[in-house]
C-alpha cells in the first residue's frame, strides 16, 4: 500500500506544481504593487555578465525614487517614444503587433512591438532572449501586471528600471550619472534622450548624442505634445 501510495502522491505534486507557480507569481506581483523593487532580474544578469568578464568591482547604478520625485517629462517621454497607446490597452498592443508582424514578413530589420508593461515583466521578472518560453511567461507576467497594477504604477516601476546606459538602471541614477542632477530636475529635452536610447541603451549615449538620438530626442518631444503633454499624466490611475 505504501509503495502504490508514493507515486500517487509524486503525481499530485506534479498536478499541483503549475498551480503553485501560478500563485507565487501572482503574490509576487501583488507585493510589487507596494514595495518598491530592490533590484530587477536584468541588474541581476548585468551583475553576472560583468564578473563573468572579469570586472569583479563593476556594480548597477540603481536608487529608486517614487513617481512625484521624477520629472513628469522622463514618464510622458517614455510613452511617447515606445507606447503611445499604453493609457487604452490591456498590456498588449495589438494594433502594434500587426504592423510588426506585416513590417517583419517583408524582410530587413526586426521589429518589435512590446508595450511598457511588457518591458516591465521583462525587465523585472525575466530574462533576455527570444524564445517562446520566455515570451510565453512575459505574457503571464505582463496579465498579471496590468491586472493588478495602477497604470501608473506600471510607468513609475519602469521609469525607475529602465537602463539609459551600460549598468545604469532608472531615472535617478542616469540623472546622477550623466548630468549630475536629480530625477526630479531632469529637463524635457534631457528626458527625450534618455527615452531616445531605451532601444539599445548600450550602443547609445544620452549624454552625447549622436545623429540618431539627436532626431529621435526631437520627435519624441513632439510627440509629448501630441499626445496632450504633461496632462496625459494625469489622466492615469
Amino acid at each position: 500500500m505504501p509503495a502504490i501510495a508514493r507515486p500517487r502522491r509524486w503525481l499530485r505534486w506534479l498536478l499541483a506544481l503549475p498551480l503553485l507557480i501560478a500563485a507565487g507569481s501572482a503574490l509576487q506581483v501583488a507585493v510589487l504593487r507596494f514595495v518598491d523593487p530592490p533590484v530587477s532580474a536584468f541588474m541581476i544578469a548585468r551583475q553576472f555578465e560583468a564578473w563573468g568578464q572579469g570586472q569583479w568591482r563593476f556594480h548597477p547604478a540603481y536608487q529608486w525614487r517614487d513617481w512625484d520625485q521624477i520629472a513628469p517629462a522622463l514618464p510622458l517621454s517614455m510613452v511617447a517614444a515606445e507606447d503611445q497607446r499604453f493609457a487604452s490597452h490591456a498590456g498588449f498592443d495589438l494594433q502594434a503587433i500587426e504592423k510588426a508582424r506585416a513590417h517583419n514578413a517583408r524582410g530587413g530589420r526586426v521589429r518589435g512591438a512590446s508595450t511598457i508593461s511588457q518591458q516591465v515583466a521583462k525587465n523585472l521578472f525575466l530574462w533576455s532572449g527570444r524564445s517562446y518560453l520566455r515570451k510565453g511567461v512575459e505574457a503571464w507576467y505582463t496579465m498579471l501586471i496590468e491586472l493588478l497594477w495602477p497604470k501608473r504604477r506600471i510607468l513609475e516601476v519602469y521609469a525607475n528600471i529602465a537602463e539609459f546606459g551600460d549598468g545604469v538602471y532608472g531615472a535617478q541614477a542616469a540623472a546622477r550619472a550623466f548630468w549630475g542632477v536629480d530625477a526630479s530636475r531632469l529637463s524635457a529635452e534631457q528626458a527625450a534622450r534618455l527615452a531616445a536610447v531605451l532601444p539599445a541603451p548600450r550602443t547609445y549615449s544620452a549624454v552625447r548624442p549622436g545623429p540618431y538620438v539627436s532626431r529621435r530626442a526631437a520627435w519624441i518631444q513632439r510627440q509629448t505634445r501630441q499626445i496632450g503633454g504633461i496632462g496625459y499624466l494625469q489622466t492615469l490611475e
